[in-house]
């Protein structure tokens, strides 16, 4: 009888070629799953393509962050920065401009079903909203751009590291994507654990199979804070050029900081919703939650925006919180005068428009649980100016290519 037990590897405890065995292993395991797991056929849907834009296919899209910020890009590219940063202030003038944009979507692919009931809502009624597990998609459509950010807890540096958690491969299923859409452009974000898992093998590997796929590969590790974010949270993001056209792409140059604009603060971004900040998770705080400051001041970026109601920072108001011991950190007027950043504040901080609607789903969870879908959507997202201003770099290089 096959052992049914897993044992997980830690990338803390292995060498690089341990690494490397593991890796290549498990990839193998990916290829043989895709003989009996594919299901979903798109060859027969009828895609609403537009042949004046840059049809552009998203994966991994949860609410839409990445997404609403390369469209956000399309359009400044289009009408000029200022009128579409103006517009996007307000929904009824945006989803007027919008549909300028050279960006045009019309294939989504998540499995968040809350996540895609908010995509649904925020954007145009022409994109293919699909459901379907990655791994069980026999063959994706043709794209000009495919943009996803594929999920990450295997490579976060808050978890266990584990090198060989089966959703480290989902990025194979990208690279299956970009071998049948052949797209001019990717990009696809990650976060910065994905740099260093397994003494930093499995990012050689997974830069490795993308260039196999026939793209020249950028990589870049960018602080969102430096971009009009108002927030501390460091992201790789990867792009790759089609090596039959010509290599233009540069990252885009910082906005914030380092001798540049000042960095923007809780105070530029949450201030005037102090009295008004609607709903946010309530509960007590775990031992861990409490191992670590999790309150900045007014005039700081937010820490990072987690995907998780229960993790959520703490409002900034009052006193700081207190070093009391080693990984031990109390409130000053005690936790019963403290009280998690809003659903609003967190959208906010993540740079959605007010306008931007998230779904809580039609389950029958209670209310905390309900909003925790809504932290998760967002947690989850790239903010959207940092995707904004890696769009712009990014269609801009799609632009000037041409053939070799």
């Amino acid at each position: 009888m096959a052992d049914t037990k897993r044992t997980f590897h830690s990338s803390m405890i292995l060498s690089s070629d341990e690494v490397k065995e593991i890796l290549l292993k498990k990839i193998d395991e990916e290829n043989e799953k895709l003989k009996t797991n594919i299901a979903e056929d798109l060859s027969t849907v009828t895609f609403k393509y537009d042949e004046n834009k840059i049809n552009t296919l998203s994966l991994f899209s949860g609410c839409g962050g990445l997404d609403l910020g390369f469209e956000l890009a399309g359009l400044a590219l289009a009408i000029g920065e200022e009128k579409a940063l103006k517009a996007f202030k307000d929904k009824e003038k945006y989803f007027k401009e919008r549909k300028h944009s050279l960006v045009h979507y019309f294939y989504s692919n998540d499995i968040f079903a809350e996540a895609s009931e908010s995509y649904k809502t925020n954007f145009l009624n022409d994109i293919y909203l699909d459901s379907t597990d990655i791994r069980k998609i026999s063959n994706f459509p043709k794209a000009d751009i495919v943009l996803g950010g594929f999920p990450c807890p295997g490579f976060s540096e808050a978890g266990p590291r584990l090198v060989d958690d089966e959703r480290n491969f989902l990025y194979l299923h990208f690279i299956r994507c970009l071998l049948q859409s052949k797209p001019k452009v990717f990009v696809a974000e990650n976060v910065k654990g994905m740099l260093t898992l397994g003494n930093g093998e499995v990012f050689r590997q997974i830069v490795e199979d993308f260039g196999a796929a026939g793209y020249v590969i950028h990589h870049k590790l960018l602080d969102a804070s430096h971009y009009d974010v108002p927030e501390i949270r460091e992201r790789v993001i990867l792009v790759g050029i089609r090596t039959d056209l010509v290599d233009t792409f540069d990252y885009p140059e910082e906005t914030r900081g380092n001798g540049k604009l000042p960095v923007l603060t809780l105070k530029d971004a949450i201030w005037d919703l102090k009295d008004n900040p609607g709903e946010y998770f309530e509960g007590d705080y775990s031992s861990i939650f409490m191992s670590r400051n999790r309150k900045k001041s007014w005039d700081e970026p937010s820490f990072t925006i987690q995907a998780s109601g229960r993790q959520a920072p703490i409002h900034p108001d009052g006193l700081p919180m207190i070093h009391v011991g080693k990984d031990h950190y109390e409130f000053s007027n005690g936790k019963e005068n403290e009280r998690r950043l809003s659903i609003r504040e967190i959208a906010r901080i993540q740079t959605f428009p007010d306008w931007f609607y998230f779904s809580k789903g039609s389950s029958n969870k209670n209310n905390n649980a309900k909003i925790d879908l809504v932290y998760k959507q967002i947690g989850n997202a790239v903010p959207v100016m940092l995707a904004y201003n890696v769009g712009k770099a990014v269609i801009s290089a799609y632009l000037k290519a041409e053939k070799k």
